[in-house]
Parts: C-alpha cells; structure tokens; sequence
C-alpha cells in the first residue's frame, strides 16, 4: 500500500549573503504522522519550515505540498499551519482577536478545543498581544496551532517560556487531539528528551543539511555506553561505531551505535563493565556535534548547551 505524502523536497538550497542556510535538503514528509525537525541553533530548522510552509523562497529545488507548490497557492496554503517561536501579530490585537482570525482562515478550526484551552492556559483574553509575557505569547501559538486542525502543522519551539506543566498540558492535548484527528505534525524543539515519546519519525539538520531521517521506533536502543576500566572497554568495542568518549584515568565511558545480544549484554556484566541506553537526546547532540571519534572537550559541552532551554 503507497503511502500518502504531505511534503516532498527535493535539493532545496538558500543561502543569505555568504551563510548557507540550506545545502541540498531532500525530504519527505508522510500524511498523518508526527514528525521531529532537530538540530542546534542556526541549523536551518526555521528556513527549512519557512520555506515548506510558502513564506520563504529557496534559492534552487523543488516542493510540492500535496501534489502542489505552496508559493501563492492559497488552496494549499490554507492547509498549513505554521507557528513560528516569535509569532508576529497586529500591535492592536487582543488575544480573542487573534483567535478570531485565525477561526476565519483556517476552515477546520474547532471553537470548542480553542475554548478549552484557553481554560487551561488561563489566558488574558482582553489583554493585548504586545503586553502578554512570553509564556503566554507561546500559549497563543499552542491554542492556534492545535485548534486550526491543519493538516500540516509546524511548532516551530512554541513553548518557550511555558513553564512544565502548560508544556505538559500541550503535549498531552496534542497526543489525545493527534488521534482523534490525525494530520502531520512537525516539532522543532530543543527539548529533544521531553519530546520524544510523542515522535514517530526523526529529522536531524545540521549546517543546513538533513544528517539522520530515520522511524524514532528504529532509534530507540540503537546506541549503548559502555563503562568501566579503560582497557576492557576499548576491547569490548571493538569494531562498533563511536558517537562520544570520555575517559578518566584508568576508566572509560564509550557510546556506540550498537543493538547488543543478550548474550554480548551478559558478556559485559560478566566483565565487569557497565552498559547504560543512550538517550534521544544524546543520540541526536552527537550526530548533529560530528563526534563520532572525537573526547568530549569544554568547547563540545558548550555546544550541547545549545540543545537546552
């Protein structure tokens, strides 16, 4: 059975002065699956989206939403919503007016969920836009981008400044309203470990280009660390691909992209070594961070910092 495509791009390119955002980016996007778009700061996430949702133009290549470019396409773009981190809106606009503008454009907009979330929020109605703090700024952008039900919608690191439990009141609406109505979903986010439990698919960019698109369910244990005394590590290891490395002295902690056997996991107790699951987020700093040999050094964990909020 084929399956649906919502997006497909084919050799995108942009690049702003002598920066290059984008550098040959080809992807697909299915109907009706939750997607993570991850990578460090100035990755290219955010023209990445810009350009799939019809307000960027790449510099060369090729995309079709649904079958159609999304440029002035007002068919397609109506489709589409994309909920930017720093959302602009009309100086003069009050909440409530935002969402009444955003009920008008959008034709699947559910009034009843906007309600119940802007319960749940504990949002200002009548207060205006430019005077909301930032959590309630990206409360906004949660409401709107939940309750338009476009079948293709971008968050792109809305919940900065939600505090944990609007940020867990956002991910659990979203699972309950995903299944409900299913429709592809795109999550940018820093918050790579909070995150993951509600992705099914992974996209990591780096330096404008894709470096991993693969089924999260093909991730989870894909990678291992191994610690213990230095030696019997290396040996362990040997013929295993390294992401990260760190050592003290006599010991050593190793991550490797590894699916280990019972029998390799009791060989390594048996050695005296301990084995621990590399996490989503780790999998995905390292592949980003290109350290598949390299110890890890203040300037790298400096650059991890980049992944947390």
């Amino acid at each position: 059975m084929s399956k649906t495509m919502a997006v497909s791009a084919h050799h995108l390119t942009k690049t702003y002065k002598d920066v290059k955002a984008l550098d040959d980016v080809t992807l697909q996007l299915e109907s009706n699956k939750i997607y993570g778009l991850l990578g460090r700061n100035g990755a290219g996430k955010t023209t990445l989206m810009s350009i799939l949702t019809g307000q960027g133009f790449p510099g060369s290549g090729e995309i079709k939403i649904f079958g159609h470019a999304p440029f002035e396409h007002d068919a397609t773009l109506s489709r589409i919503c994309f909920i930017r981190e720093s959302q602009k809106y009309p100086d003069e606009f009050n909440a409530r007016q935002a969402f009444k503008a955003a009920s008008l454009f959008f034709e699947n907009w559910d009034e009843e969920l906007a309600q119940e979330l802007i319960s749940e929020f504990n949002l200002p109605m009548k207060r205006k836009i430019k005077k909301l703090s930032r959590g309630q700024l990206s409360a906004v952008g949660v409401v709107i981008g939940l309750a338009s039900r476009a079948e293709i919608t971008f968050f792109d690191e809305p919940y900065l400044g939600l505090d944990a439990v609007a940020r867990q009141i956002f991910y659990d609406r979203l699972v309950e309203d995903f299944s409900l109505y299913p429709r592809t979903i795109v999550l940018s986010s820093h918050l790579i470990d909070e995150v993951a439990n509600l992705l099914e698919h992974v996209i990591i960019i780096d330096g404008g280009r894709i470096v991993m698109d693969s089924d999260a369910e093909s991730l989870q244990g894909a990678a291992v660390t191994v610690s213990g005394n230095a030696s019997t590590v290396h040996e362990f290891i040997q013929g295993y691909p390294v992401i990260h490395r760190d050592a003290l002295g006599t010991l050593a902690s190793i991550s490797i992209r590894a699916r280990l056997t019972e029998a390799q996991k009791s060989e390594a107790r048996e050695l005296g070594l301990d084995l621990s699951p590399v996490s989503l987020q780790q999998l995905v700093v390292r592949t980003a961070m290109g350290q598949s040999v390299q110890s890890a050094t203040p300037e790298g964990d400096e650059e991890a910092r980049q992944w947390s909020v």
